[in-house]
């Protein structure tokens, strides 16, 4: 785990923008198994994540059709919560960062690391605007 002065400023970056924190199992299961589209971020602290994931999760969230809800976990913070929320991307392996949308409780969208790294913000948000535009 991290000191939680350090991930605080990251964490924040998403729920400025209204992501909600599950911080637990149980709150993964409710919200991916929920009605309706849900967005969720694997967040990290890693360069990709600082440099392309958040920011381009904060500019796909602002887009006038998006999820019912946006929800983030934290990687090496929240283990558990992180772990069951892995579990709903399978057959995708474990990655951080990482972004994935279901509708209905159904994976219909992902996007893993080796998608993130390198690649502009704004690329990645058009990825998951066109993913909004089609689900939501």
């Amino acid at each position: 785990m991290y000191p939680e002065y350090l991930v605080a400023p990251m964490r924040e970056e998403l729920t400025r923008v209204g992501f909600e924190e599950l911080k637990d199992p149980e709150a993964v299961t409710k919200a991916v198994e929920s009605e309706g589209t849900v967005f969720v971020m694997v967040n990290s602290v890693c360069g990709c994540a600082a440099a392309n994931a958040r920011p381009a999760a904060r500019i796909a969230a602002q887009n006038a059709k998006h999820p019912d809800r946006l929800v983030t976990v934290f990687a090496g913070m929240e283990a558990d919560a992180v772990n069951k929320a892995r579990a709903y991307m399978l057959p995708y392996p474990p990655s951080s960062p990482a972004m994935a949308l279901f509708k209905d409780g159904k994976l219909v969208h992902i996007i893993e690391r080796h998608q993130i790294e390198g690649r502009p913000a704004q690329m990645i948000a058009d990825n998951l605007i066109n993913a909004f535009e089609q689900y939501c």
